[in-house]
């Protein structure tokens, strides 16, 4: 198949696009390097060291003799991703092009709106390039579990029985985000179902866990397909945090009691599933939700799995219990259902079969690249900086001079 990673400079978009190009798709990425961006904007880095995309993509043919385009742009410019579709004629289109950090969507209105903007208007220009250029396509879009937050039943995949004064219905589940962030992709699923029932558009929502690991069979061919690994407060995940914490004698920064819970699945995993999508496309008109993830753990499991495994690399690891810097409950009823992946054959890998391989000794192997000032949290859900402050000074400046007209 034809098949376009939009993000395929990132994270899980660039496993995904070495993991279709070596079973034999023709992959294209589309990216315009905001990843990388803000990194320089918040002054960190991974912990693992990233080669640029075309000393990437080169390396990746010489290994292979795969090549893989790249058409350099945003899809916020609608202009510039007509082209880019009408160009590569994609069979599937999978959607990573967007801003995923809770945090960064929550550290004042400028990035909430940021965020807001380019996740909402990508995706709807998407649809629209897909609908003129490309209709056949099959849109895989990389949704999350925090769209539905915590509730106090089992959580479906997508869709829920609703019976209600005598009649049925079945309806989208309620969606309960969790930040600016998590409000964009509830904003996402509900502009592509609109397109899939009006336009008769074909797409796949992905509600993905917390992803983990580096290491894929093709990133794993050369140091130079290396993956990313984030461990700062506004990228890293509480999973990379706490490895690297440990490897470096820091306590775990536990937030409040430990008791939140979530999906979590290795990145093996993540283009595994994406691969299942690919090929087993949704039908003309039908808008699909898988909930992605393989095993499910509260922030105190995590903890204590991080513990033994550090135990076994002769590490000393505590814990400290910090004040949440988040609005979300410390403890909670979670239980959310993912079957319909592995009915499509997904084959899990479980986190305590990987724990020291795919991440411990990664961070063993980088402690030097750790940046101790990144590790305890700065942005705070209840109280985001105020980006006007200079603005409010000058005007309260000029109310001033006017006292007495």
């Amino acid at each position: 198949m034809k098949i376009a990673v939009l993000g395929g400079d990132g994270y899980c978009g660039w496993a995904t696009a070495l993991h279709l190009s070596a079973r034999g798709h023709a992959v294209s990425i589309v990216d315009n390097y905001a990843r990388r961006q803000w990194d320089e904007e918040l002054g960190v880095q991974t912990l693992t060291p990233i080669r640029p995309l075309a000393e990437r993509l080169r390396v990746w043919k010489e290994l292979t003799g795969n090549t893989i385009e790249v058409l350099v742009g945003d899809v916020t410019d609608y202009d510039f991703l007509a082209s880019a579709m009408e160009a590569m004629e994609p069979d599937v289109a999978i959607h990573f092009a967007e801003q995923r950090s809770a945090p960064y969507s929550m550290i004042d209105r400028q990035h909430a709106a940021f965020t807001q903007v380019n996740n909402v208007v990508g995706t709807l220009n998407l649809l629209f390039a897909i609908r003129e250029f490309q209709p056949e396509c099959h849109l895989i879009k990389l949704g999350t579990m925090g769209e539905y937050g915590t509730p106090n039943i089992d959580i479906e995949e997508g869709y829920i029985e609703i019976q209600h004064n005598g009649r049925k219905d079945v309806l989208p589940f309620p969606k309960q985000p969790g930040s600016f962030y998590h409000l964009s992709k509830v904003h996402d699923s509900h502009n592509i179902m609109f397109t899939c029932k009006i336009w008769g558009l074909r797409a796949t929502d992905l509600n993905q866990g917390v992803v983990y690991g580096t290491m894929t069979d093709e990133v794993a061919l050369d140091e130079a397909l290396i993956n990313r690994f984030d461990y700062d407060e506004i990228f890293g995940t509480v999973l990379n945090r706490f490895c690297v914490q440990a490897v470096i004698g820091h306590p775990l920064t536990v937030y409040g009691r430990g008791g939140q819970t979530r999906g979590f699945l290795d990145i093996r995993d993540t283009v595994g599933c994406i691969e299942l999508a690919c090929l087993n496309p949704a039908a003309p008109g039908e808008f699909r939700v898988f909930n992605q993830f393989t095993e499910q753990f509260s922030v105190l499991e995590l903890a204590s799995m991080v513990q033994v495994a550090g135990e076994k690399l002769g590490l000393k690891v505590k814990l400290d219990h910090l004040p949440d810097p988040r609005v979300e409950a410390e403890q909670h009823y979670y239980h959310a259902k993912h079957s319909k992946l592995m009915d499509l054959g997904l084959k899990p890998h479980l986190l305590s079969e990987s724990l020291l391989d795919s991440l411990m000794n990664i961070a063993m192997t980088h402690r030097h690249r750790v940046d101790s000032a990144l590790i305890l949290p700065k942005v705070n859900w209840r109280e985001p900086r105020n980006d006007r402050r200079r603005a409010t000074g000058t005007l309260r400046s000029m109310a001033g001079a006017f006292d007495g007209v």
